[in-house]
């Protein structure tokens, strides 16, 4: 953990050591820098700076977005780590930084269980199977059998590691045969799709949304618990036998030790925003995410169970780490 920082320190030794819920109340009182996992234009990038305005009017002070992407999001669990625990950072991470990064890399320069406090889990990002509508499939059992009679020639792309997993225990069950091509972000996976260079792709709901409904592309199922509103003929994939294994997920952390009258303003302010039935609607549900928006003590719960999660979900996969 690091050490408190100057302003805590200068605190404690004026005999005030804690922040108490009213002086929380004061908070923020400069600019507060938020940390994002996401190059600009990307899924967590464009909610968290429609939120920082809601925030920012609500506070009376600048909320400053900086886009830490890279490094397979350890750049940003770095800054984020690193930064000073006054409330003045805050950061929106995925659940690669938070949960799963530490069983795919021998090693990260952070530890995701001691270096960050919960704030809120913003929302879960449902991830959808889709192919170029020039295959003329419907469904994953037309997928598979299309696959098998052209060995070795279909090709697909999975931004997330469980969703790779996933499709590879896919590909055992039902003999279909594709092969793994590797991808550095949703927009090369959209102009595979769209090109056809790589028809079959698993990815962010929120990149497809308008494809689907033009018939560029077709969804064959999606990861959530339930079927997404907005595409509510296409399956669940634990409807056709391939349980999600882990969520996509962005969550609103802080630095460790960040003060507790804090945390919980933050979360407060950052929930009543993303609860607000328009916001909701408009800069959530609309472009294909799942809300959540927790409390701390949840959080820090569900961050605990995907930990174990994904320790199990890699040992059985027999993945190497990088």
């Amino acid at each position: 953990m690091k050490p408190p920082s100057l302003l805590l320190l200068a605190m404690a030794a004026g005999g005030c050591f804690s922040t108490t819920p009213a002086q929380a109340q004061l908070y923020p009182t400069k600019p507060v820098r938020v940390i994002t996992a996401n190059s600009p234009g990307g899924t967590s990038d464009i909610f968290v700076r429609a939120l920082a305005d809601e925030l920012q009017k609500r506070w009376g002070q600048p909320v400053i977005i900086e886009n830490r992407s890279g490094g397979g999001m350890n750049i940003a669990g770095r800054a984020c780590a690193d930064a000073a625990n006054d409330g003045y950072t805050i950061c929106i991470l995925p659940n690669e930084t938070l949960t799963l990064n530490q069983f795919t890399y021998k090693s990260i320069p952070f530890d995701p269980a001691k270096d960050f406090d919960p704030i809120s889990n913003a929302f879960i990002n449902t991830q959808v199977l889709v192919v170029s509508a020039g295959l003329g499939v419907s469904s994953l059992d037309e997928l598979a059998e299309l696959s098998r009679s052209k060995p070795g020639t279909l090709s697909y792309s999975a931004l997330a590691i469980p969703m790779q997993i996933t499709m590879e225990r896919w590909k055992q069950k039902t003999g279909a045969d594709l092969v793994s091509v590797p991808s550095r972000g949703g927009g090369d996976i959209v102009t595979g799709l769209l090109t056809a260079t790589t028809p079959v792709a698993i990815v962010g709901l929120p990149n497809f949304i308008t494809h689907i409904r033009s018939r560029i592309v077709k969804a064959l199922a999606v990861d959530s618990d339930a079927r997404s509103p907005l595409f509510p003929d296409v399956p669940t994939l634990n409807e056709l036998g391939f349980p999600n294994l882990a969520p996509v997920y962005f969550g609103f952390v802080a630095p460790a030790g960040t003060p507790k009258p804090i945390i919980e303003k933050l979360h407060e302010d950052i929930s009543r925003i993303g609860n607000e039935p328009a916001f909701r609607q408009t800069r959530i549900t609309e472009i294909g995410l799942q809300p959540v928006f927790d409390t701390p003590e949840q959080f820090a719960r569900y961050l605990k169970e995907q930990r174990t999660n994904a320790a199990r979900l890699i040992e059985e996969s027999g993945f190497q780490a990088r």
